[in-house]
């Protein structure tokens, strides 16, 4: 098949894109403790490093939102992957050539421009190529944030446990390399276009289209019903479970993702003959039972299925609100993904946040702290309800 000509080499450069924001979200937390023995850095001042992270992604939602399309689809994700590229590598020398903070902070912002630009384009990339079932394609193409996010943990962790933590430096370069590839990959595949010329909607059109505010609300739940357990899972392993950290790292998130990407693979096999409707509100319904499974259970290891559930339970809910918004607003293009996206990542910042300040209200409770999270799963359960009460008004009125 011809790179240029064929939209399966689209797609399959947007599979290494998902990797790539894998590799920009996971490798840092993964070094954390390095830096702090090596530059001597606090690692109260480290954690900021992560939020610096997600506000600059956030940032460059809302940018995308407005010039993504003015720039061009392909100069984006281009310039994304190099930018994602140069933050990783800068990881290996940047710290020595300023003050290592400094350094560190500008390996960052350079990342996330990257991965806020990957998250914006990659989906309504793949939407856009001519496909059948794309609900479907859409879940397997998330699916591969899950399997990145394994790759890098595993990878990660067997690479400093063998060749000792001192070769950090080589770890950040080899990780670097990747994006590079997805970039020159991405000069040469087709690039399709959701709405043509002059038909998307302005955003201030977009704001008053009728159900649009239901899907960001959808997204929302759905970032937060995942990652209020997904950033909580190493913490709730090892305190349920009484394991090492680094069993903890190992066990807790990639079961959490493993059981994530395994949802979106099969929901992704056999969409065709599902009603995405009945399944996403099964799947907000698991969530649910997820939660409350691991927030009450006495028994340590039925807690830790609630969680591998519950990774079980949101694989489709991020990619499924993309397909159905698309769906329901075809000419929203990169525009509502971006703003899509922006709600998503407001609450994957905001889930595990409130199950951090509910804990820590409650002495370190852990476990209620996810009792509460179960606030999420139910709003993507009612919105669900909502959007398709909606759109059978609709078919009634016609």
């Amino acid at each position: 098949m011809s790179v240029k000509n064929d939209s399966r080499h689209t797609i399959l450069a947007s599979y290494g894109g998902y990797i790539t924001q894998a590799i920009v979200n996971n490798l840092l937390a993964l070094l954390l403790l390095i830096f702090r023995d090596r530059f001597g850095i606090p690692l109260e001042q480290l954690t900021l490093l992560v939020t610096i992270n997600f506000l600059v992604q956030l940032a460059v939602d809302l940018l995308a939102a407005k010039y993504a399309d003015k720039i061009g689809w392909r100069r984006c994700i281009v310039a994304a992957h190099i930018l994602a590229a140069a933050g990783i590598a800068g990881l290996a020398f940047l710290p020595k050539l300023m003050p290592p903070f400094a350094g560190l902070v500008v390996c960052v912002v350079l990342y996330a421009i990257g991965g806020g630009l990957i998250e914006v384009l990659v989906s309504p990339l793949v939407e856009a190529c001519p496909t059948d079932n794309k609900a479907g394609v859409m879940s397997l193409l998330h699916s591969f944030y899950c399997w990145g996010t394994v790759a890098v943990v595993v990878l990660s962790t067997l690479f400093l446990h063998f060749f000792g933590k001192e070769s950090w430096e080589l770890l950040a370069l080899i990780w670097s390399v990747f994006p590079l590839i997805i970039a020159v990959y991405f000069t040469q595949v087709p690039i399709y276009s959701l709405v043509d010329e002059g038909e998307q909607l302005p955003l201030t059109k977009l704001c008053t289209v009728k159900g649009f505010w239901i899907f960001v609300l959808m997204i929302f739940a759905a970032g937060a019903s995942e990652q209020a357990m997904s950033q909580w899972a190493s913490a709730f392993a090892e305190e349920g479970l009484g394991i090492t950290k680094t069993m903890g790292d190992l066990l807790g998130p990639c079961v959490f993702s493993v059981l994530m990407g395994l949802a979106r693979v099969l929901y992704g096999k056999f969409s065709e003959k599902l009603d995405l409707n009945i399944f996403m509100s099964g799947c907000a319904g698991l969530c649910i039972v997820a939660y409350l499974l691991a927030s009450l259970s006495a028994l340590p290891w039925l807690a830790l299925v609630g969680c591998g559930l519950c990774g079980l339970s949101v694989g489709i809910m991020w990619p499924a609100v993309y397909s159905m918004a698309s769906a329901a607003i075809p000419k929203g293009g990169a525009g509502m993904f971006a703003l899509l996206a922006l709600s998503g990542d407001l609450g994957c910042s905001g889930g595990p946040t409130a199950v951090g300040l509910i804990s820590g209200a409650a002495d370190g409770d852990l476990k209620l702290g996810l009792l509460w999270a179960v606030v999420f799963p139910a709003i993507m359960l009612i919105g669900n309800l909502l959007r398709h009460k909606g759109e059978k008004g609709e078919h009634s009125a016609k």
